[in-house]
Order: C-alpha cells, then structure tokens, then sequence
C-alpha cells in the first residue's frame, strides 16, 4: 500500500478515481449508438440502463449493456478488495462507480439510477449474500414470471440475509448503496412527472 500523503490515503484516493470512472462509461448508449438505436436518454423512462435499453435493443445487444453495467461496479469494488484488505474500501470505491453511473463524466452528468452496477458492487462485497437473493430471485422469478417482483423480492431480502451472515457493520454499508439507489429513482421519477 502507499504511503498516506497529506493525510490522505492516496491509494484509496486513486481507487475511487478509478471507480468513478469505470462508473461514468456509457455503456448503454454506447451499444444503443453503434446498434442505430436512439439516446436511451430521450426515450421511454429516461434511464441509460439495461431495462430501458430492453426497449429498443435485440436481447443479445440489452444482454451487453447488463454485463457492462454490472462489471462497472463489480471490476473497481474487486480491484479494491485486491490493493487494499480494508472492506470498507470496497464498499467507497463501488459507490464511487454508482455515483459514476448516475452522474458519468463522459456524458454530461446525466446518467442512470445505478441499480446493476450496485449488484455488481454487492456480488463483491457480500458475494454470499447476494449469491443467495440471487437464488431467490431466481425461484420467485420460476415460480411467478414476474421478473420485477422478483428483483424486489431479493431485494428486500438481501439485508436480512446479509445481517444473518455477515453482521450489522457491513449491512448497514449495503443499506447506505441501496439508498443510493433509491434516492436515483426518486430523483427520476421527479423529472420525469
């Protein structure tokens, strides 16, 4: 690790650079863009995200936008877990790539609500968790075919897992993203009425 300067953790510092950065990729426009379709800014609900790219996208080309949104948060919040052993480092450096999604610098600060590049935070962070809400979106989603009550299902289930497993500390961390992206939505529903 590098030595602190100024007071500063400048290793830290750097990784949440990083993951601002990572975050602030337009994937999804950038695959909307070469596919012909339209600024997904501009159209349905107004989100550069996976579901909204769903609407005018082949699944293939919407499947590209769900594994880039999610490696954004996954590839800073691991390269975090590697150079620093600290697992409050991880959790600062995913939500630097959440606030890179939601306010990305390549794309005039107008982003998405960060909902999968969170679970790809989470699979980092709380990789048993999550691979657990993971299973049980899975069933809920077999069982109903409604993927989005699926997903607020694991959701929802997702701290009482992680408290179970892993304690208060780390699920409060969780807690702090997922409002994160709660506030997002809130934020988009605003604009959008």
């Amino acid at each position: 690790m590098l030595a602190p300067v100024g007071g500063a953790d400048t290793i830290v510092v750097l990784l949440v650079i990083f993951g601002y950065l990572v975050g602030s990729i337009p994937i999804a426009n950038t695959v909307a863009r070469r596919n012909g379709a339209p600024d997904l800014r501009h159209i349905g609900d107004r989100n550069p995200g996976f579901w909204n790219s769903r609407s005018v996208l082949a699944a293939r080309q919407s499947g590209v936008v769900f594994i880039g949104d999610l490696a954004k948060g996954a590839l800073p919040a691991a390269l975090a877990r590697v150079v620093d052993d600290r697992w409050t480092v991880a959790y600062l450096v995913g939500l630097a790539a959440m606030i890179g999604h939601a306010w990305p610098l390549f794309s005039g600060f107008r982003g998405g609500r960060s909902a999968l590049t969170w679970a790809g935070v989470s699979i980092v962070v709380a990789p048993i968790p999550t691979t657990i809400a993971v299973a049980i979106l899975c069933i809920v989603w077999a069982k109903t075919r409604a993927f989005p009550l699926a997903v607020k299902v694991a959701v929802i289930a997702l701290p009482f897992i992680q408290i179970a497993i892993e304690g208060p500390w780390r699920t409060a961390m969780t807690g702090v993203l997922m409002s994160f992206v709660g506030l997002r939505f809130a934020l988009a529903r605003r604009n959008v009425n």
